[in-house]
């Protein structure tokens, strides 16, 4: 039952049904195997506390019996969506199934609901309470990804925010964190209207977890750059296997910053790799002369081409290296969700009471993320 919650968890935290806890996987060969400190610690308390209020097994036993009916019930009704929906079954078969076991399984319920009064409410209660705790989460959740999603920061508007007057470059690299996977997150707009300066090379940051042991170091860390390409700003996705452990002796700026690096040369690599000419054999004279001519005119160009874009990739090399030479800066933008004007009193509970009670009580984004304290910056944004 304890590993059985443990992975229910983990997997309602990977769908976004679920606040934020640690998972410590305990093993590197098999995935299934996790380990919830948070949880663990709870489902203690709730042991001691059971023990304490109902003082008797009797009662104990009641909630356990109704416990194990419900889980059949809820097994068997799966069950049949399998049958239906993936097993393609009959339906006179699918019928016949819900009949026999159906009625054996209400003749269990109706032998054990009438002790509900005395014991049995406790497993119906502890779901009540955890369906409460999921719904808020992954409705607020959906709501403010969504809106991220559709209020994107256009690259047009970044420049026309990096090039008005009023605004200016600093020296340094800013990592930008955000769950935004594609495009600018709107709270980039919020940080620049209000800060007016922008640190001369950013990285949209977003980290992901998947449901794989390892991820390959190379693999890891997907680059992109955001036109126009002299403001420097570049999108990253970082990847990690559940048992990928973080190197103190390689910290994840450090990584971050050689990663960069290789993507900016890899992205040129195409316009400075040179093919041979094909050149065919012809009987004419002037038409060999004259293809070969556009052949060196042409090698001509691409020669010139490559060595263009390789000065713009040491121009590049270098403007993030003086950045990270003037130090570096992690920012973490938050979204602060409130209830809109007019909405309805169900709403303002589910979002300003109880989707903020448990942002605030349960694990925040520095300490998922894990990064120096000394150079972190919140940006927040109602």
């Amino acid at each position: 039952m304890i590993s059985g919650t443990f992975s229910i968890i983990q997997q309602s935290l990977s769908l976004g049904c679920f606040p934020r806890v640690k998972i410590v996987h305990t093993s590197a060969k098999y995935k299934g195997q996790v380990y919830i400190p948070e949880v663990n610690y709870l489902m203690m308390l709730a042991c001691v506390g059971v023990t304490i209020g109902f003082k008797t097994t009797k009662k104990i036993g009641n909630a356990y019996g109704i416990a194990v009916v419900f889980v059949t019930i809820l097994t068997s009704s799966f069950g049949v969506l399998i049958m239906i929906v993936i097993w393609k079954i009959h339906i006179i078969l699918v019928i016949l199934y819900v009949v026999v076991m159906g009625s054996i399984e209400l003749l269990y319920l109706s032998s054990v609901l009438y002790k509900f009064d005395q014991g049995g409410y406790l497993p119906l209660a502890f779901s009540l309470i955890l369906m409460t705790i999921m719904y808020i989460w992954n409705d607020v959740y959906q709501r403010k990804y969504y809106y991220e999603l559709n209020n994107k920061v256009s690259t047009d508007m970044v420049k026309e925010l990096a090039t008005s007057t009023n605004f200016r470059r600093i020296p340094g690299l800013a990592i930008f964190y955000s769950e935004l996977v594609h495009g600018i997150p709107p709270i980039f707009k919020h940080y620049m209207e209000n800060v007016s300066a922008l640190h001369s090379a950013l990285v949209f940051v977003s980290i992901k977890s998947l449901p794989i042991s390892k991820v390959p170091m190379e693999e890891q860390f997907l680059f992109r750059r955001i036109k126009p390409k002299d403001l420097f700003v570049f999108r990253c996705v970082v990847r990690y296997g559940y048992t990928d452990m973080r190197s103190e002796e390689e910290p994840f700026e450090r990584l971050l910053v050689e990663r960069l690096k290789e993507f900016i040369k890899e992205e040129m690599m195409v316009f400075t790799t040179l093919t041979p000419s094909n050149r065919d054999n012809v009987s004419m004279e002037l038409q060999e002369e004259f293809i070969s001519s556009e052949n060196e005119s042409e090698d001509a160009k691409r020669i010139e081409e490559g060595s263009r874009h390789q000065e713009d990739v040491n121009k590049v090399i270098k403007a993030v290296e003086r950045a990270v030479g003037a130090g570096i800066v992690h920012l973490i933008g938050e979204t602060e969700v409130i209830a809109g004007k007019g909405s309805r009193l169900g709403k303002k509970v589910l979002i300003n009471i109880g989707y903020n009670i448990l942002k605030r009580n349960l694990r925040q984004t520095d300490k998922v993320i894990d990064i120096p304290h000394k150079r972190f910056l919140k940006v927040e944004m109602i």
